[in-house]
Formats: C-alpha cells, sequence, structure tokens
C-alpha cells in the first residue's frame, strides 16, 4: 500500500514539530471539524482538523501531537489552517500521533 516513492531531499523539506494543544473549539455548522489552538515553541497557530467523530474536545486538550509545520496555509470553513496534524487511520479507528515522553512544543522530529 506504498505510495510514490519520494527522495531524501524531498523527505527533508518537511519540518515536522511537536505542537501542545491548548485549546480546542467548534466551528459553527460544522459537524466533523474542530477549531485547533496549538503552540509551537514560542508561537501560536490555528489548525483545523476533522476529528470530531473520534475524539471530544476534553481528550484533544493539552496533547502534545506531531504537525508539519512549513504545509503551505489553506482556508477552510472561512478559517486559516497553518499546518497539519498527523494521525494513523486503519478502517475507522483514527489515533493522533504523540510523544512517549515529555519534550518542549516545537521540538524538531527527525
Amino acid at each position: 500500500m506504498a505510495k510514490e516513492t519520494i527522495s531524501y531531499s524531498d523527505f527533508m523539506k518537511l519540518d515536522l514539530r511537536t505542537a501542545k494543544i491548548i485549546e480546542v473549539n467548534d466551528i459553527e455548522g460544522k459537524d466533523k471539524l474542530y477549531k485547533l489552538t496549538i503552540e509551537v515553541g514560542n508561537e501560536k497557530r490555528t489548525l483545523l482538523a476533522g476529528l470530531k467523530e473520534f475524539y471530544s474536545k476534553e481528550e484533544m486538550l493539552g496533547k502534545t501531537i506531531i504537525i508539519v509545520a512549513n504545509l503551505e496555509p489553506k482556508k477552510m470553513a472561512g478559517i486559516l489552517s497553518e499546518g497539519m496534524l498527523l494521525a494513523a487511520e486503519q478502517g475507522e479507528k483514527i489515533a493522533l500521533l504523540t510523544l512517549d515522553k515529555e519534550l518542549p512544543s516545537g521540538s524538531e522530529i527527525h
């Protein structure tokens, strides 16, 4: 099930970072999307995530997640999403990628 092979130099273009979810909000009229405020080092960003059917707001709040920090921002539901969180998927199950030890938000992923 592997997708197209990419070069090592293409992979190195990705800026994967840890981020802490500091706020989780509903988006009016959207039954699948959350608006997340995340902390990446000293910076705060907004991410949109279609995770409502898999996680409650309380389950997401405070988690340290992995994000693609240098993804081009995209406007969705009238809100600018400034990155993408990483999650694993198997059938109808979704699991956020998180850390097994505490590290500061903004830490690089290698």
